[in-house]
């Protein structure tokens, strides 16, 4: 069962959220067939949008993650409900690279580390709210905590893994975000950086202790208390009404030209891999419920 659990600690000084997002994940290299580096790139981004996303207040709010390095991989995106929910893609599944030289997949590589990580935020208003800062590595969770803290001025500690077993299932899947809030001393702040640095590998956690643990080793030390615990999933939105409305934007002309082809077209999500094929009768009815407009 894949989820977010949320704690505080420090006497409120602390915030902790952190996720279990192995089916999640899994979900989505399959539905994008993705090289074992590009379902950890993916995987990565998928569990910091849904941990970002369930820190949204407003019911139908989205956050989108958007992240180009101008490596081979391409843009990858995440989005994320209000509830944690998730779904992704990236330019280039197929994308792996030899392993870095402590034995680790080359997300940075792959990624690149000349771009911006991109964080969109719609709550429903006119225009969404956009953030950007500089990628820092391309490892992802490094960028989400420069992100935190330029763009939101949040000092944050981050962490994100994603193990890949032999035969390219997800073993593990997940991750967490500490937040502190003002007032927060100095000697809290040191305890929390040596948790970090002395805990065992993220993926190692999950895989052999589970989500819980994280809290146990990250804030070691600490009375902490459970405050909020989610279940989350990999999930698309789109649907034929969805798929229609977008093609009713085409340009009229276009859309006369589709008809007079006489075949059908094909709309494929970038997200689920779900086909919606529309014949020219269709394109027609859009066409005709346009001009009536």
């Amino acid at each position: 069962m894949d989820k977010i659990i949320r704690a505080t600690a420090g006497d409120g000084f602390i915030k902790m959220a952190a996720i279990n997002a192995r089916d999640t994940v899994q979900r989505a290299r399959e539905i994008h067939d993705c090289s074992p580096t590009a379902a950890a790139a993916l995987g990565r981004t998928l569990c910091a949008a849904s941990l970002m996303g369930d820190m949204m207040k407003e019911e139908n709010a989205t956050l989108t993650i958007r992240i180009n390095g101008g490596g081979p991989i391409g843009s990858v995106i995440a989005v994320s409900d209000s509830g944690g929910n998730v779904r992704g893609c990236l330019g280039d599944p197929s994308v792996d690279l030899p392993l870095r030289a402590d034995g680790k997949l080359d997300v940075g590589g792959a990624v690149g580390r000349d771009g911006m990580f991109t964080v969109s935020r719609d709550i429903g208003l006119k225009e969404p709210y956009v953030g950007s800062t500089e990628l820092v590595s391309g490892e992802i969770a490094e960028d989400l905590t420069a992100y935190l803290l330029e763009s939101e001025q949040v000092p944050s500690a981050c962490a994100l893994g994603v193990l890949v077993d032999t035969d390219r299932s997800i073993k593990a899947a997940g991750g967490f975000i500490v937040q502190l809030m003002p007032g927060a001393s100095e000697d809290m702040i040191a305890k929390l950086e040596d948790n970090i640095f002395m805990m065992d590998q993220l993926t190692t956690v999950l895989s052999e202790d589970g989500v819980e643990a994280l809290f146990d080793q990250v804030l070691k030390g600490f009375e902490h208390h459970i405050v909020g615990e989610k279940e989350i999933e990999y999930r698309c939105y789109c649907d034929e009404d969805r798929v229609r409305e977008a093609i009713s934007c085409i340009d009229p002309a276009n859309l006369k030209e589709m008809i007079a082809e006489g075949q059908d077209i094909r709309v494929h999500c970038q997200f689920c891999d779900k086909v919606y094929a529309f014949t020219p009768v269709d394109l027609e009815a859009v066409l005709a419920a346009r001009e009536e407009k």
